[in-house]
């Protein structure tokens, strides 16, 4: 019970990660206003965990919504302690082949999405505050055909370390987490393709993929009174992938490796 009395806002809610790590808040005593863009599933997350949440309908590119979000958390329980800026997308394609509309919506959903969530949550809070923001292992670690989301996610990170200094005299945490290949419905789609997932499970030391369970494990703990002298960090959980080389997703789905 980690969080008894705590309350807490999570982007990106409704599946994934984000429903993994609104479960566990729950569990361990929080209340949770919980944002997507999906209706059905925040219908789905109000059934499951009834009076411990409050949904709101959330695109993290809008600022209103995400100020309504932030304001929800606050009206419905009296108090913002934990943030966790996890909502996502992603994208594919060469640099010259970019659509350059596709570029800034996922830059929009990856980057100005945490500041926004950083913002207006930040406003709410007072010492002892906690912000988690999603990056991914490809902050660090550069994907072929991913330069809107390798892009945004590097800098999500350096949002995170620009953050924590700001806010850190208010008493208030911000920390980033770096999973490397989640089994989430975003990346659903690489289980039609075996080839791809081998190469991403022989690219990772540990042989395997994570668990959503498992990335919300490290989520609370950074959201935790244990992790209170953490800040600024970028916290890898990507099975030591970085060690290794990111493998070429799009090579392998449209079968070339070079542009003609």
């Amino acid at each position: 019970m980690r969080f008894e009395g705590k309350v807490a806002l999570v982007t990106g809610g409704g599946s994934g990660i984000g429903l993994a790590t609104v479960e566990r808040f729950v569990q361990e005593g929080a209340r949770v206003a919980v944002g997507d863009v999906d209706k059905t599933r925040l219908d789905r997350v109000q059934e499951t965990f009834g009076d411990a949440v409050r949904v709101v309908p959330c695109d993290v590119t809008d600022e209103l919504a995400v100020e309504t979000l932030a304001r929800t958390a606050v009206d419905a329980f009296g108090r913002l302690d934990v943030a966790f800026a996890n909502a996502g997308i992603g994208t594919s394609g060469l640099i010259v082949d970019s659509d350059v509309d596709d570029w800034k919506r996922t830059v929009d959903v990856c980057l100005v999405g945490p500041m926004l969530t950083i913002k207006h949550s930040a406003q709410h809070m007072t010492e002892g505050g906690v912000i988690v923001v999603t990056a991914s292992l490809n902050a660090v670690q550069p994907g072929r055909g991913m330069s809107a989301y390798c892009a945004a996610k590097a800098g999500a990170a350096m949002l995170v370390q620009v953050a924590a200094m700001e806010l850190g005299p208010s008493g208030i945490r911000v920390n980033a987490i770096a999973p490397g290949l989640v089994r989430t419905g975003l990346t659903a789609g690489m289980w039609t393709m075996p080839e791809i997932v081998d190469e991403y499970l022989e690219n990772a030391p540990i042989g395997r993929s994570a668990t959503p369970d498992e990335i919300a494990n490290l989520v609370t703990f950074l959201a935790s009174a244990e992790a209170g002298f953490m800040t600024g960090g970028l916290h890898l959980i990507d099975g030591g992938a970085a060690t290794k080389r990111y493998p070429d997703v799009l090579g392998r789905v449209t079968g070339a490796t070079a542009r003609p």
